[in-house]
Protein backbone atom coordinates (compact mmCIF):
# COMPACT_ATOMS: atom_id res chain seq x y z
CA UNK A 1 0.00 0.00 0.00
CA UNK A 2 1.60 3.40 -0.74
CA UNK A 3 1.62 6.15 1.63
CA UNK A 4 -0.28 9.26 -0.13
CA UNK A 5 2.83 11.82 -0.86
CA UNK A 6 2.78 15.04 1.82
CA UNK A 7 1.50 18.29 -0.16
CA UNK A 8 4.48 20.55 -1.31
CA UNK A 9 4.88 23.44 1.44
CA UNK A 10 4.09 26.23 -1.43
CA UNK A 11 1.12 24.50 -1.97
CA UNK A 12 0.15 24.29 1.59
CA UNK A 13 0.80 28.14 2.35
CA UNK A 14 -1.45 28.58 -0.38
CA UNK A 15 -4.21 26.63 1.37
CA UNK A 16 -3.49 28.68 4.71
CA UNK A 17 -3.35 31.91 3.13
CA UNK A 18 -6.41 31.21 1.57
CA UNK A 19 -8.45 30.15 4.24
CA UNK A 20 -6.89 32.74 6.42
CA UNK A 21 -8.06 34.92 4.16
CA UNK A 22 -11.47 33.49 3.90
CA UNK A 23 -12.36 33.17 6.96
CA UNK A 24 -11.31 37.34 7.31
CA UNK A 25 -14.11 38.29 4.66
CA UNK A 26 -16.35 36.07 6.19
CA UNK A 27 -16.07 38.17 9.52
CA UNK A 28 -16.14 41.08 7.36
CA UNK A 29 -18.89 40.81 5.85
CA UNK A 30 -20.66 39.71 9.14
CA UNK A 31 -19.42 42.78 10.89
CA UNK A 32 -20.38 44.85 8.19
CA UNK A 33 -23.84 43.07 7.89
CA UNK A 34 -23.89 43.41 11.62
CA UNK A 35 -23.04 47.20 11.23
CA UNK A 36 -25.91 48.28 8.67
CA UNK A 37 -28.28 46.09 10.46
CA UNK A 38 -28.03 47.23 13.79
CA UNK A 39 -28.20 50.73 12.52
CA UNK A 40 -30.45 50.70 10.07
CA UNK A 41 -33.04 53.90 10.51
CA UNK A 42 -35.91 51.07 10.14
CA UNK A 43 -34.57 50.08 13.53
CA UNK A 44 -34.87 53.43 15.42
CA UNK A 45 -37.24 53.65 18.24
CA UNK A 46 -39.90 54.90 16.69
CA UNK A 47 -42.59 55.14 19.47
CA UNK A 48 -42.88 55.29 23.17
CA UNK A 49 -45.85 53.89 24.96
CA UNK A 50 -45.97 54.77 28.63
CA UNK A 51 -48.69 52.68 30.90
CA UNK A 52 -49.57 53.76 34.43
CA UNK A 53 -51.47 56.03 36.88
CA UNK A 54 -49.94 59.47 36.35
CA UNK A 55 -51.44 62.40 37.95
CA UNK A 56 -47.91 64.64 37.80
CA UNK A 57 -46.50 63.57 34.78
CA UNK A 58 -47.87 64.09 31.00
CA UNK A 59 -46.84 61.04 28.60
CA UNK A 60 -46.47 63.21 25.73
CA UNK A 61 -43.92 65.44 27.48
CA UNK A 62 -42.48 62.47 29.50
CA UNK A 63 -41.33 61.11 26.01
CA UNK A 64 -40.34 64.47 24.75
CA UNK A 65 -38.58 65.32 27.59
CA UNK A 66 -36.32 61.55 27.74
CA UNK A 67 -36.38 60.44 24.06
CA UNK A 68 -33.74 62.82 23.18
CA UNK A 69 -31.42 61.33 25.38
CA UNK A 70 -31.74 57.81 24.87
CA UNK A 71 -28.72 56.20 22.82
CA UNK A 72 -29.08 53.10 20.22
CA UNK A 73 -31.99 51.85 18.44
CA UNK A 74 -34.26 48.96 18.92
CA UNK A 75 -31.66 46.42 19.37
CA UNK A 76 -28.29 48.34 20.47
CA UNK A 77 -30.66 50.62 23.40
CA UNK A 78 -29.02 50.44 26.88
CA UNK A 79 -32.00 49.15 29.25
CA UNK A 80 -30.88 50.01 32.53
CA UNK A 81 -29.58 53.46 30.99
CA UNK A 82 -32.80 54.41 29.92
CA UNK A 83 -34.55 53.20 32.90
CA UNK A 84 -32.24 55.81 34.54
CA UNK A 85 -32.98 58.62 32.03
CA UNK A 86 -36.61 58.14 32.83
CA UNK A 87 -36.20 58.19 36.83
CA UNK A 88 -33.79 60.95 36.38
CA UNK A 89 -37.66 63.27 35.79
CA UNK A 90 -39.58 65.03 38.52
CA UNK A 91 -42.06 63.33 39.89
CA UNK A 92 -41.28 59.74 38.71
CA UNK A 93 -40.04 57.25 41.00
CA UNK A 94 -39.41 54.04 39.45
CA UNK A 95 -39.64 53.27 35.63
CA UNK A 96 -39.80 49.52 33.98
CA UNK A 97 -38.54 49.57 30.35
CA UNK A 98 -38.44 46.65 27.73
CA UNK A 99 -38.61 46.69 24.33
CA UNK A 100 -41.66 46.63 21.86
CA UNK A 101 -40.87 44.72 18.52
CA UNK A 102 -40.19 45.90 16.10
CA UNK A 103 -39.40 49.39 17.07
CA UNK A 104 -40.98 50.89 20.18
CA UNK A 105 -40.73 50.85 23.76
CA UNK A 106 -42.98 49.84 26.43
CA UNK A 107 -42.68 52.16 29.79
CA UNK A 108 -44.38 51.26 32.69
CA UNK A 109 -44.19 54.50 35.43
CA UNK A 110 -44.87 54.58 39.20
CA UNK A 111 -45.04 58.47 40.21
CA UNK A 112 -44.49 59.59 43.58
CA UNK A 113 -47.72 59.89 45.95
CA UNK A 114 -46.66 62.92 47.57
CA UNK A 115 -47.39 62.52 51.71
CA UNK A 116 -46.40 66.12 52.74
CA UNK A 117 -43.72 68.92 52.37
CA UNK A 118 -40.42 68.16 53.55
CA UNK A 119 -38.07 70.70 55.40
CA UNK A 120 -38.38 73.97 56.62
CA UNK A 121 -40.70 76.32 55.79
CA UNK A 122 -40.67 77.65 52.03
CA UNK A 123 -38.92 74.25 51.48
CA UNK A 124 -40.41 72.95 48.06
CA UNK A 125 -38.80 68.93 49.01
CA UNK A 126 -41.51 66.43 49.54
CA UNK A 127 -41.99 63.51 50.84
CA UNK A 128 -43.58 60.33 49.16
CA UNK A 129 -45.82 57.51 51.12
CA UNK A 130 -42.73 55.34 51.83
CA UNK A 131 -41.02 58.10 53.60
CA UNK A 132 -38.75 58.82 50.67
CA UNK A 133 -37.64 62.45 50.25
CA UNK A 134 -37.66 63.95 46.55
CA UNK A 135 -37.61 67.12 44.78
CA UNK A 136 -40.74 68.25 42.09
CA UNK A 137 -43.01 71.51 41.54
CA UNK A 138 -45.97 70.49 43.65
CA UNK A 139 -49.19 71.84 42.10
CA UNK A 140 -51.60 73.87 43.93
CA UNK A 141 -54.08 71.30 45.36
CA UNK A 142 -50.91 70.07 46.97
CA UNK A 143 -49.64 73.70 48.53
CA UNK A 144 -53.37 74.18 49.89
CA UNK A 145 -53.84 70.41 51.03
CA UNK A 146 -50.13 68.68 52.55
CA UNK A 147 -49.14 69.11 55.68
CA UNK A 148 -45.19 70.16 56.16
CA UNK A 149 -43.19 67.71 58.20
CA UNK A 150 -39.70 68.01 59.51
CA UNK A 151 -36.57 66.58 61.04
CA UNK A 152 -33.10 65.15 60.99
CA UNK A 153 -31.99 63.98 57.68
CA UNK A 154 -33.06 60.56 57.29
CA UNK A 155 -36.00 60.47 59.84
CA UNK A 156 -38.52 61.29 57.17
CA UNK A 157 -40.25 58.39 57.10
CA UNK A 158 -40.01 57.87 61.05
CA UNK A 159 -42.16 61.63 60.58
CA UNK A 160 -44.50 60.39 58.46
CA UNK A 161 -44.98 57.65 60.30
CA UNK A 162 -45.83 59.61 63.52
CA UNK A 163 -48.05 62.03 61.57
CA UNK A 164 -50.28 59.18 60.43
CA UNK A 165 -50.77 58.21 64.31
CA UNK A 166 -51.38 61.51 65.11
CA UNK A 167 -53.78 62.38 62.42
CA UNK A 168 -56.71 60.26 63.82
CA UNK A 169 -56.12 60.92 67.26
CA UNK A 170 -56.10 64.83 66.58
CA UNK A 171 -59.49 65.17 65.01
CA UNK A 172 -61.74 65.69 68.39
CA UNK A 173 -59.52 69.04 68.51
CA UNK A 174 -61.68 70.55 65.01
CA UNK A 175 -58.82 71.35 63.25
CA UNK A 176 -56.34 69.34 60.29
CA UNK A 177 -52.31 69.20 61.57
CA UNK A 178 -50.57 71.70 59.60
CA UNK A 179 -47.01 70.14 60.43
CA UNK A 180 -45.18 68.02 62.36
CA UNK A 181 -41.60 68.56 63.56
CA UNK A 182 -39.34 66.43 64.87
CA UNK A 183 -36.02 68.31 66.43
CA UNK A 184 -32.94 66.88 67.33
CA UNK A 185 -33.31 66.31 70.66
CA UNK A 186 -35.88 63.84 69.92
CA UNK A 187 -38.82 66.07 71.20
CA UNK A 188 -42.21 66.41 68.98
CA UNK A 189 -44.17 69.44 67.83
CA UNK A 190 -47.37 69.55 66.38
CA UNK A 191 -48.43 72.54 64.48
CA UNK A 192 -52.80 73.03 63.83
CA UNK A 193 -54.02 74.77 60.83
CA UNK A 194 -55.98 77.24 62.99
CA UNK A 195 -52.05 78.37 63.94
CA UNK A 196 -52.24 76.64 67.89
CA UNK A 197 -48.79 74.84 68.80
CA UNK A 198 -48.61 71.64 70.96
CA UNK A 199 -45.81 70.71 72.72
CA UNK A 200 -45.69 66.59 72.82
CA UNK A 201 -42.36 65.88 74.21
CA UNK A 202 -39.79 62.76 73.15
CA UNK A 203 -40.02 59.34 73.41
CA UNK A 204 -41.46 56.38 71.81
CA UNK A 205 -44.50 56.55 69.49
CA UNK A 206 -47.00 54.90 72.22
CA UNK A 207 -45.45 56.97 74.96
CA UNK A 208 -45.78 60.15 72.78
CA UNK A 209 -49.81 59.41 71.57
CA UNK A 210 -50.43 58.36 75.58
CA UNK A 211 -49.96 61.81 76.60
CA UNK A 212 -52.09 63.46 73.05
CA UNK A 213 -54.56 60.52 74.04
CA UNK A 214 -54.97 62.70 77.49
CA UNK A 215 -54.91 65.87 76.27
CA UNK A 216 -57.26 65.17 73.70
CA UNK A 217 -59.77 63.51 75.88
CA UNK A 218 -59.41 65.92 78.70
CA UNK A 219 -58.84 69.00 76.78
CA UNK A 220 -62.61 70.24 76.38
CA UNK A 221 -63.35 69.82 79.93
CA UNK A 222 -60.66 71.92 80.97
CA UNK A 223 -61.58 74.56 78.20
CA UNK A 224 -64.99 74.29 79.74
CA UNK A 225 -64.09 75.50 82.55
CA UNK A 226 -62.47 78.71 81.91
CA UNK A 227 -65.56 79.34 79.76
CA UNK A 228 -63.86 78.45 76.68
CA UNK A 229 -63.93 75.51 74.10
CA UNK A 230 -61.48 73.93 72.37
CA UNK A 231 -61.26 76.20 69.19
CA UNK A 232 -59.95 78.69 71.37
CA UNK A 233 -56.54 76.35 71.95
CA UNK A 234 -53.69 78.79 71.61
CA UNK A 235 -51.21 76.15 72.84
CA UNK A 236 -50.40 73.32 75.33
CA UNK A 237 -47.76 71.57 76.38
CA UNK A 238 -47.94 67.82 77.19
CA UNK A 239 -44.22 67.19 78.49
CA UNK A 240 -45.75 67.14 82.41
CA UNK A 241 -45.34 64.58 84.04
CA UNK A 242 -48.95 64.20 84.72
CA UNK A 243 -50.74 66.92 83.59
CA UNK A 244 -49.87 69.95 80.52
CA UNK A 245 -49.79 73.43 80.95
CA UNK A 246 -52.92 74.75 78.25
CA UNK A 247 -53.09 78.56 76.75
CA UNK A 248 -56.56 79.26 75.48
CA UNK A 249 -57.60 83.33 74.18
CA UNK A 250 -58.29 85.31 77.33
CA UNK A 251 -57.33 82.22 79.65
CA UNK A 252 -53.88 81.27 80.63
CA UNK A 253 -54.16 77.31 82.65
CA UNK A 254 -50.98 75.92 83.90
CA UNK A 255 -50.03 73.36 85.78
CA UNK A 256 -50.09 72.71 89.42
CA UNK A 257 -46.80 72.66 90.38
CA UNK A 258 -46.31 75.69 88.15
CA UNK A 259 -49.21 77.30 89.67
CA UNK A 260 -47.83 77.19 93.27
CA UNK A 261 -44.84 78.37 92.41
CA UNK A 262 -46.57 81.48 90.72
CA UNK A 263 -48.47 81.86 94.20
CA UNK A 264 -45.64 81.90 95.98
CA UNK A 265 -44.38 84.11 93.64
CA UNK A 266 -46.89 86.49 93.90
CA UNK A 267 -47.32 86.27 97.64
CA UNK A 268 -43.66 87.43 98.55
CA UNK A 269 -43.93 90.16 95.68
CA UNK A 270 -47.01 91.33 96.96
CA UNK A 271 -47.92 93.01 93.47
CA UNK A 272 -50.35 95.79 92.99
CA UNK A 273 -53.62 95.24 91.77
CA UNK A 274 -53.61 94.63 87.77
CA UNK A 275 -54.63 97.98 85.66
CA UNK A 276 -58.35 97.90 84.44
CA UNK A 277 -56.87 98.45 81.11
CA UNK A 278 -55.62 94.63 81.16
CA UNK A 279 -56.97 92.55 77.92
CA UNK A 280 -55.40 89.40 78.68
CA UNK A 281 -57.08 87.06 81.76
CA UNK A 282 -54.66 84.89 83.40
CA UNK A 283 -56.22 82.35 85.48
CA UNK A 284 -54.42 79.56 86.90
CA UNK A 285 -56.33 76.00 87.32
CA UNK A 286 -54.85 72.29 88.01
CA UNK A 287 -54.75 70.27 84.82
CA UNK A 288 -55.92 66.44 85.30
CA UNK A 289 -53.44 64.34 85.76
CA UNK A 290 -53.51 60.55 84.38
CA UNK A 291 -57.29 59.03 84.22
CA UNK A 292 -57.89 56.14 86.90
Amino acid sequence: MNDALPAPLDVRLMNMIATILFVCCAVGLVTAGSWWFLRNPAFAIGRIVVHGDLSHTNPVSLRANVAPRLMGNFFTLNLRQAKEEFENVPWIRSAQVRRDYPNGLAVEIEEHKARAFWGAEGSPTLVNNFGEVFEAAADEDDENKLPRLQGPEGRSLDVLRMYDHLVPRMKPLGSPIDAVVLNGRGSWRVQLDNGAAIELGSGSTNDVTQRLDRFVRTVSRVAAQQGRNVAALESADLRQMDGYALRLRGVTTVSAEAAAARAKAQAAARPAARPATATRTTTTTRTPGRSN
